[in-house]
């Protein structure tokens, strides 16, 4: 078994095993196009809350409902495979919906964690990590980093 986990199904089975250890599972969620240093940062804090990091990763149709048709630039499976290489990461998942809500129902974290530009009170899945005694925090982002930068960065670079 690998780190990238399609099915639904078996990633539940995966939680309820680590659950059943009184390991703590933080989520965390994303698009995680072009990953930079401040991608790093981030998803090491979020591993620091927890014992296991899960990330839903979105899909590339879910990216181009957030981001327009030019985006992603990288594809799901190869962004899931970057992603997985990473040893604070333990588990990447997709998630397809137009908000990680189910995904976030299925693997009741201990812990819900989000970038810095979200407020707690706007994270979705608050209430139901909450209502199962977890717990929701928002981590700030690195300053000066984002994949939007890096794209004007390359195009000012090379048109």
């Amino acid at each position: 078994m690998g780190k990238i986990i399609e099915n639904r199904d078996e990633l539940k089975q995966i939680c309820a095993q680590l659950k059943q250890k009184k390991l703590r599972i933080v989520f965390t969620n994303g698009v995680f196009d072009l990953v930079h240093r401040g991608h790093i940062d981030y998803l090491q804090k979020a591993k620091r809350l927890g014992d296991v990091l899960v990330l839903g990763l979105n899909t590339d149709r879910s990216v181009k409902q957030i981001k327009g048709d030019k985006r992603p630039l990288i594809a799901q499976m190869d962004r899931a495979v970057l992603l997985s290489a990473l040893e604070c990461v333990d588990y990447v998942t997709f998630f397809d919906e137009p908000t990680p809500l189910t995904l976030i129902e299925q693997v009741a974290p201990g812990v819900l964690v989000k970038g810095g530009d979200w407020s707690i009170d706007k994270i979705v899945g608050r209430e139901v990590v909450e209502k199962n005694g977890g717990i929701v925090r928002s981590i700030p982002f690195l300053e000066g980093y984002s994949s939007t930068n890096l794209i004007r960065r390359i195009i000012s670079i090379y048109g």
